[in-house]
């Protein structure tokens, strides 16, 4: 069984920037050749709290991946984090399902977040787990803001967001054996 993982990520949205981390750190783990699952690209979403969600669920529903990790760009961050949760308006909080104390088991560029950011990235994972429980399908999303890339990590947060990556696909590929 080849686990099918929905990778996304956004465009720019100021004028200083010359590319989204995320969307570079995407680029750098789709050409790899050596994964042994199927890593499907929604690349450069726009930054839009509308349309980025719609665009996002559209693939959901064609694709129908076994998990979704959304990727955002964090400039203040120097870690990649991984979003315990999204709130979408008035005190609606929604989880991921996803152990995330498990995924951060020995990464050392990597934590956990409780504050997705309060823009278009905790929107986007918001509709996205949201869509997941309304439409009852069996797929697991987590979202992982990445850092700018530097010399200095881009080697950490590679392997990092690598063994994240195996790790969700272990997780679908362990509950399809059960």
């Amino acid at each position: 069984m080849t686990v099918k993982i929905l990778l996304t990520s956004f465009d720019t949205w100021l004028p200083h920037q010359k590319s989204n981390s995320a969307d570079d750190l995407l680029e750098k783990v789709s050409a790899l050749k050596s994964l042994s699952y199927s890593l499907n690209l929604l690349r450069k979403l726009p930054v839009d709290f509308e349309l980025a969600p719609d665009l996002a669920i559209a693939r959901i529903n064609q694709l129908q991946p076994d998990s979704i990790i959304c990727c955002g760009m964090a400039e203040s961050r120097q870690n990649l984090t991984l979003e315990s949760c999204a709130c979408g308006g008035d005190r609606d909080i929604l989880q991921t399902p996803v152990n995330l104390e498990l995924l951060v088991t020995d990464l050392t560029a990597t934590e956990i977040s409780h504050d997705a950011g309060k823009f278009v990235c905790e929107a986007l994972y918001y509709a996205v787990l949201k869509h997941i429980c309304d439409s009852q399908i069996a797929t697991q999303c987590i979202f992982v803001h990445v850092p700018i890339l530097t010399a200095d990590n881009t080697d950490r947060i590679v392997a990092d967001f690598l063994s994240i990556v195996k790790a969700i696909a272990s997780i679908k590929l362990a509950r399809a054996n059960d």
